[in-house]
């Protein structure tokens, strides 16, 4: 066994890193995800000590390329995404983990070579089996992906040591039937508790942070009612358009690409009851209780209670930007929605009557993904007597991105001799109170899944819920084709639609 094919890709004792090492194979190996993210994170974690030792990385695609060569496409890729500078020494030590194949995974044909080479690298760098699949490729070519490893016998019961595992990346289906069919085709092989459905906001650091807030802290979970709340606003923005991704986005539009999944499952985090502990299934359970607990929305009450639009031409900080239906890969006269809107209730006893209004877009006037929960105004009298001037009421909003953590509104005298209250904020960022930076969100879910647990990760049933949910929405705007689609100026923060959505007194948008 020669020496370079057996380095450890950690200075740390195995036992201190709670992950086991495998083999993770990347279906789609030199595409976009796994030069943007998936590449990166491994790195990053390789530099962190958490990369178990002897982890191999083995890319598959179509494109005919060596192990040199892909090596030079992860350090181009490095070089662009990673969090961290390459550090020579380090990367020559990494390059030696990372191999590629090529082959079709929609022929069964190369398998077997696959086979081969997964097993001579296995020997090589002393690993015991453990294996990885990443599908990062388009949903169409997942079940004959799956099927392919079936046949060749790459998969094992659910209890086998060396184990194997599938990661799926979204979308899982384009409605209810398509995630049904999806999730069959992903069960005839693998066992539940071997799939781990990707959604990478769930591994951010601050959409982790939201069940410490509430249930570490006991100033804040008595405020998560609806005797406290008066409504939550979850917002998803972007400043940037389409770009590149017209072609996918296309076909998807802004309620599948982040209603169904995003929005939803931050939705869950915010208003999930205490699970009884912190495994994995505990907490998936009470987040699925909360998609459950999501008022069904009939015809009318889509008309009334979802709003969406496309953005127009307008600007991009101070620079004019085209509207959607001019860029390219746009089909001529599209309807795909770019903003939504919704008011969503949830029947439960803790949230009854509260709205929880969520909104994202494409070519608003900032990135930026936020959870604000306006408390209730304080009763009209003493400090808030004031009709035509009442005070602000306090809000708590929890920062995803950018500038990460959180705030909470509250009102204060301002000093001199007139009483005069004016809001202040107490503000947490974690630059500020950390000296080490956040992880990305594929550090954390990669070494989740190495380490076998799939708390972060989408269960069958809450996936399809979700989009029993949703799919009515889909299914009333297939009905209005003739409707005319509201439109916003690029560089605004929707059509007027949406404000009428959340009009009601004192509530408004946010604008940050």
């Amino acid at each position: 066994m020669s020496t370079e094919t057996t380095v450890d890709l950690t200075s740390t004792p195995l036992d201190t890193v709670p992950a086991e090492a495998a083999t993770l194979v990347i279906f789609g190996g030199s595409g976009d995800l796994a030069r943007r993210k998936l590449l990166p994170a491994l790195y990053n974690l390789y530099l962190d000590h958490l990369l178990p030792a002897h982890t191999a990385v083995v890319g598959i695609g179509r494109t005919p390329i060596s192990d040199d060569g892909y090596r030079e496409i992860a350090r181009e890729a490095l070089t662009r995404f990673s969090r961290q500078p390459i550090d020579e020494s380090r990367w020559n030590t990494f390059a030696k983990a990372v191999f590629f194949v090529s082959l079709d995974p929609r022929d069964a044909s190369g398998f077997a070579t696959l086979g081969a080479r997964l097993d001579t690298i296995e020997h090589e760098r002393g690993l015991s089996g453990n294996r990885i699949y990443y599908l990062a490729v388009p949903p169409s070519a997942f079940a004959p992906t799956i099927q392919n490893l079936a046949r060749a016998r790459f998969i094992g019961p659910e209890d086998r040591t060396p184990f194997a595992r599938l990661i799926v990346e979204k979308p899982i289906g384009r409605d209810l039937t398509s995630a049904i069919r999806i999730n069959d085709v992903i069960g005839n092989v693998f066992h539940e508790s071997q799939i781990y459905r990707i959604d990478h906001y769930l591994g951010k650091e601050t959409v982790q942070n939201i069940l410490v807030l509430r249930f570490a802290n006991s100033i804040f979970e008595p405020l998560f009612n609806h005797k406290y709340v008066d409504h939550v606003q979850i917002t998803v923005a972007e400043s940037e358009g389409v770009g590149t991704r017209a072609g996918y986005y296309d076909h998807t539009g802004a309620l599948r690409d982040m209603i169904q999944n995003h929005l939803l499952q931050l939705l869950t985090l915010v208003a999930m009851e205490p699970p009884y502990a912190l495994d994995a299934d505990a907490v998936r359970d009470e987040k699925l209780q909360v998609m459950r607990s999501l008022r069904p929305l009939s015809a009318v009450d889509i008309d009334q209670s979802v709003v969406r639009a496309q953005y127009a031409a307008g600007r991009e900080t101070d620079s004019p930007v085209v509207a959607y239906l001019d860029e390219t890969g746009v089909a001529t006269g599209s309807r795909t929605e770019t903003f939504v809107a919704l008011r969503v209730c949830i029947d439960s006893w803790r949230w009854a009557g509260v709205p929880f209004l969520l909104r994202t877009g494409k070519r608003l006037p900032r990135r930026a993904t936020e959870i604000a929960l306006r408390l209730k105004s304080v009763p009209p009298i003493l400090f808030n007597h004031d009709v035509a001037h009442p005070l602000e009421p306090n809000v708590l909003i929890l920062r995803i991105q950018p500038d990460e953590g959180f705030s909470l509104g509250i009102s204060s005298k301002v000093p001199g001799t007139r009483l005069r209250i004016e809001p202040v904020r107490m503000n947490f960022q974690y630059s500020g109170a950390f000296c080490s930076g956040s992880p990305e969100a594929y550090e954390r879910l990669l070494l989740d899944v190495l380490a076998g647990d799939t708390t972060l990760f989408m269960r069958r049933d809450s996936v399809e819920a979700a989009w029993r949910w949703v799919t009515p929405v889909l299914d009333r705007w297939a009905e209005q084709s003739e409707t005319t689609l509201p439109t916003y100026a690029a560089g605004t923060w929707g059509p007027p639609e949406a404000e009428h959505l959340i009009a009601n007194g004192s509530r408004a948008w946010r604008r940050f």
